[in-house]
């Protein structure tokens, strides 16, 4: 994995000035959305059990490109687990746009107010691409972000969603796709091998890419710009996309699974 990385930061080191110049470009191109409103609500469905879930991340989970969380990424994701789970399900976010690993440990963490959890959601790894992290400090910063939620919440399920498809992103030049793009899934490898000498943590490794998300979901979109809402950040239509599809692979972990069934 770091030999990947040491490979590509060579290569990409002649162009930086010009990749520079683009990221300029591309930042005063993209307009400012601001970050969804609402940050928690309750999916009822007139149950005697109610799961307590969080997410917490990056500017995907704080709601870049919706009006409100309830019709973003957290508050799909909640109604197609309530409806899986046949339960209530009391959600709230914690995140920021901008934020990476680190940022998201030293800031966001110390604010959580839940005294117990049935379920966190990790959303990260576009901004640490985008500030060309490394895989080392990568993968310390995801270590200690785990570990400081370990000191609140000893054994509640944590899963992280996929890498953000930077590839994919419509607003960013082909050099970009390729540099940050190829980062950020050296990142996903390296999540990887994080969550798995972690117990009771989960990562969806799934490399997201509209052509495979059209043909396996069966999906109608006309181009591949309906997925984005400034060229970077997701539409409406690709949070709830998403969110769905997270719920699926959620559900098919058993040990999540019999854990929510049995809260």
């Amino acid at each position: 994995m770091n030999v990947k990385y040491a490979l590509g930061a060579l290569i990409s080191i002649p162009f930086l000035p010009l990749m520079y110049w683009q990221g300029k470009k591309i930042r005063a191109s993209v307009p400012m959305l601001p970050e969804a409103e609402g940050i928690q609500g309750i999916i009822t469905l007139e149950k005697e059990k109610t799961l307590n879930i969080i997410t917490i991340g990056e500017s995907t989970i704080a709601g870049i490109g919706v009006e409100t969380h309830e019709e973003g990424f957290t508050g799909t994701f909640a109604k197609a687990l309530a409806e899986k789970s046949a339960t209530n399900i009391r959600w709230k976010v914690y995140a920021r746009s901008g934020y990476t690993a680190k940022r998201v440990k030293e800031k966001l963490i110390p604010k959580i107010s839940e005294q117990s959890l049935d379920l966190i959601v990790i959303g990260l790894g576009g901004n640490d691409a985008f500030t060309l992290n490394n895989p080392k400090k990568w993968r310390l910063d995801v270590q200690e972000l785990i570990d400081s939620i370990r000191e609140k919440f000893e054994d509640t399920p944590i899963v992280f969603t996929n890498m953000p498809p930077i590839k994919e992103f419509p607003a960013f030049t082909s050099l970009i796709k390729f540099t940050v793009g190829n980062l950020v899934e050296i990142l996903g490898e390296n999540l990887n091998f994080v969550v798995a000498n972690n117990e009771n943590v989960y990562y969806n490794a799934e490399i997201i890419t509209i052509a495979e998300w059209v043909k396996r979901l069966n999906i109608q979109a006309a181009k591949a710009t309906d997925f984005f809402s400034d060229g970077v950040h997701p539409s409406k239509f690709t949070y709830q996309v998403w969110a769905r599809d997270l719920s699926n692979f959620i559900w098919e972990k058993e040990a999540i699974r019999t854990r929510l069934d049995t809260t």
